[in-house]
C-alpha cells in the first residue's frame, strides 16, 4: 500500500521469502508506516524511483542482485535514504560487509519486529540529529561569510550565485561557469559537485590550457595499449575516472576544433573510444566547464563550435570579479590571514584598521588569487600581532572601472558615489539602478534622502 498523509512515513521491504514479506508488511501496516514490498534488488529499485521510500528494509542473501549491490543502488538514487539489512543468524562477516558499505543497521533473522522499529526509531533519529548538525554547521558558515563549501562571500553578486548553484546542483544540466581568471571557477565548480546527487562520486578536474593537443585527448578519453610511441599499457581518461560523477573541464575555450567535435559527441551520446581503439566506453558524467573567455564572441569568429557551445551553456553562472563584491575583500583576507597563520605557526591574528582601509580600496585585477597570494606573503613575512599597510605589497589607490577614479575613502562615500553614478547612468530611473546595483528601490529613495537629494 501506498503511504497516506495519516502514516509515520513510507517503508520499502525487500525479500525473496513471501513469508516474511507479508509478516513485515502486515505489521508495519498496523503501526502506521505505509508499506510496498519487492521479492528482488531490480523490483525494488523500481519501485524505490515512485514510491520514494523513508526507510527500506532489505535481505542480504536473494537472487539476482544481493542486498549490498542493492544499498549501493538505493544510495544512487538517494544519497540520504536509511537502509537496515537482515542476514542469517551468525552470518556476522556478511553483516559486517553491508555496514562498510554504508548500512544504517542489520538484523539478524528471523526478524524481532519489537527489534525492527527499535532500529527504525534509532536510524531515524540519528539521521535527524545529523541533518541538524549539517543545518548548524550551515548557518555558522553562512554567518562567516561562507555561502557553499569553498566559496566565502555576502556580496549580492555572490548570493545570486549561491541561488543558482543550488538550482541546478540537482540536476544534471551541463553548468558554465565564467568570469575572470582568479575569481574562484575551480571553487565553483566543486561547490556544486558537493551539493548534488553525485556528492559521493568522484569529482574529476582537467585543465585544458595546460596540455598539448595529442596529450589532452589522451587524457579526456584514454589510450589503448600500443596507441602511441610510449603507450606500454592501456590508460583510462577522465571520462571513465568520472564515471558516475562529475567532470570540470577548466579553460574549455582553450580546446582545438577537433577536440570539440569529439566532446560533442561524448554530450550527445555519452560515448566514445580510446586512442588508438575501436571499442566504445559508454559513461554517465555529469560536465561542468569554466572559461575566461567570451566563448559568444568565439563562435561567431569561427573559434569555437556553436553546436558545443549551446551543449555547454545549458546554465550559465558568472563570477563576479572581485572588485564588484564590496566587503568580500575583507571577509576573504580575514580567512586567508587565519588559515595561513595556522599553516606558517605565526602569531599575527589581525590587519590594522589602515590595512583594512587598504584592501577594501584595491581593485584586485587579479581577483581572489591575487587577494590570497597577498595575504599569504604578509603573513609569512610578519613580525608581530597585527599586520599593518605597509606590510601589504600592493597599490591602495582608490578603485578604477572604465577609466573613472572612485573618490573617497569610506564605504559611505564609495557607496554615494556608486548610487549616483549609476542613476545618472539610467537618467535618474531608481527602477534600473536598483536592477544594476542588486538593491531595493526603497534603498535607493531612503539613500538619497539621506544626501539631501530630490
Amino acid at each position: 500500500m501506498a503511504a497516506g498523509p495519516e502514516t509515520k512515513g513510507r517503508i520499502l521491504v525487500v525479500d525473496d521469502e513471501a513469508t516474511a514479506r507479508s509478516a513485515l508488511e502486515r505489521l508495519l501496516t498496523q503501526e502506521g508506516f505505509g508499506v510496498r514490498t519487492a521479492a528482488d534488488g531490480p523490483t525494488a529499485l523500481q519501485i524505490a524511483e515512485d514510491f520514494a521510500p523513508d526507510f527500506v528494509v532489505t535481505d542480504l542473501q536473494m537472487p539476482k542482485m544481493d542486498g549490498i549491490e542493492l544499498l549501493k543502488q538505493l544510495r544512487k538514487q538517494d544519497p540520504g535514504l536509511p537502509v537496515v539489512v537482515a542476514t542469517a543468524f551468525g552470518d556476522v562477516a556478511t553483516a559486517v560487509l553491508a555496514m562498510r558499505a554504508g548500512a544504517d543497521d542489520y538484523l539478524a533473522k528471523p526478524i524481532e519486529f519489537d527489534a525492527l522499529l527499535i532500529s527504525i526509531e534509532r536510524t531515524t533519529s540519528r539521521r535527524a540529529l545529523r541533518a541538524e548538525a549539517e543545518n548548524f554547521r550551515r548557518q555558522a558558515r553562512e554567518q562567516a561569510g561562507e555561502g557553499l563549501e569553498g566559496l566565502i562571500g555576502t556580496s549580492p553578486a555572490m548570493q545570486s550565485v549561491y541561488r543558482v548553484a543550488r538550482q541546478v546542483a540537482g540536476s544534471r544540466a551541463t553548468v558554465l561557469i565564467t568570469g575572470e581568471s582568479g575569481t574562484g571557477k575551480g571553487e565553483l565548480a566543486r561547490a556544486i559537485h558537493a551539493l548534488s546527487p553525485r556528492a559521493k562520486e568522484p569529482f574529476v578536474a582537467l585543465h585544458c590550457a595546460a596540455l598539448a593537443e595529442s596529450l589532452l585527448e589522451s587524457e579526456l578519453f584514454g589510450h589503448e595499449r600500443g596507441a602511441f610511441t610510449g603507450a606500454d599499457k592501456r590508460r583510462t581518461g577522465r571520462f571513465e575516472q568520472a564515471d558516475h560523477g562529475t567532470l570540470f573541464l577548466d579553460e574549455v575555450g582553450e580546446i582545438s576544433p577537433l577536440l570539440q567535435v569529439k566532446l560533442l559527441r561524448v554530450l550527445q551520446e555519452r560515448t566514445f573510444e580510446r586512442v588508438g581503439g575501436n571499442d566504445s566506453v559508454k559513461v554517465d558524467v555529469r560536465l561542468l566547464a569554466a572559461t575566461n573567455r567570451d566563448l559568444a564572441k568565439d563562435v561567431r569568429d569561427g573559434r569555437f563550435r556553436e553546436d558545443l557551445y549551446y551543449r555547454l551553456n545549458v546554465v550559465r553562472v558568472e563570477m563576479p570579479p572581485l572588485r564588484l563584491r564590496g566587503s568580500d575583500s575583507l571577509l576573504l583576507a580575514n580567512h586567508f590571514l587565519r588559515r595561513f597563520a595556522e599553516e606558517n605557526h605565526s602569531t599575527v591574528r589581525a590587519f590594522t584598521e589602515r590595512a583594512r582601509t587598504k584592501i577594501c580600496r584595491h581593485r584586485w585585477p587579479g581577483n581572489v588569487r591575487a587577494l590570497e597570494n597577498a595575504i599569504e606573503r604578509a603573513v609569512v613575512l610578519s613580525e608581530g600581532p597585527e599586520l599593518d599597510e605597509s606590510s601589504l605589497p600592493f597599490d591602495g589607490e582608490p578603485d578604477v572601472h572604465g577609466g573613472v577614479r572612485i573618490p573617497g575613502s569610506t564605504m559611505a562615500q564609495i557607496e554615494r558615489h556608486a548610487i549616483l553614478a549609476t542613476l545618472d547612468s539610467t537618467s535618474g530611473s531608481t527602477a534600473k539602478a536598483a536592477e544594476i546595483l542588486d538593491i531595493s528601490v526603497r534603498t535607493i529613495q531612503y539613500r538619497l534622502q539621506e544626501y539631501g537629494i530630490r
